[in-house]
C-alpha cells in the first residue's frame, strides 16, 4: 500500500515523499527526486503519524545538514 503526501498544487514533476506499509506492517516514507529515482527512505515507524512526523522534520532539518565524509575502519 503506497499513500502519497502531496501538498496542494504538487506536480508528479517536483520531489515527493511516499509513504508506504513494509513487510513488517511498520510505515516508512521515501523521498523521491523529480526524475523518479528515490533517493532517501527512512527507519520504520509504528503509526502514520509518527511517520507524517519524521517527514516534517526530514523537510526541517534537511536544508540546514552539513556533509560530512566517513572513512571505514578495516576490520583485522
Amino acid at each position: 500500500m503506497i499513500l502519497r503526501h502531496m501538498e496542494s498544487g504538487d506536480r508528479m514533476a517536483e520531489p515527493r515523499f511516499e509513504i508506504f506499509k513494509d513487510s513488517k506492517g511498520e510505515f516508512r516514507f521515501r523521498l523521491i527526486a523529480p526524475n523518479g529515482k528515490t533517493i532517501a527512505t527512512s527507519e520504520g515507524y509504528t503509526s502514520r503519524a509518527a511517520c507524517l512526523n519524521g517527514i516534517e522534520s526530514t523537510k526541517a532539518n534537511a536544508p540546514k545538514a552539513r556533509v560530512e565524509d566517513v572513512k571505514e575502519v578495516s576490520k583485522k
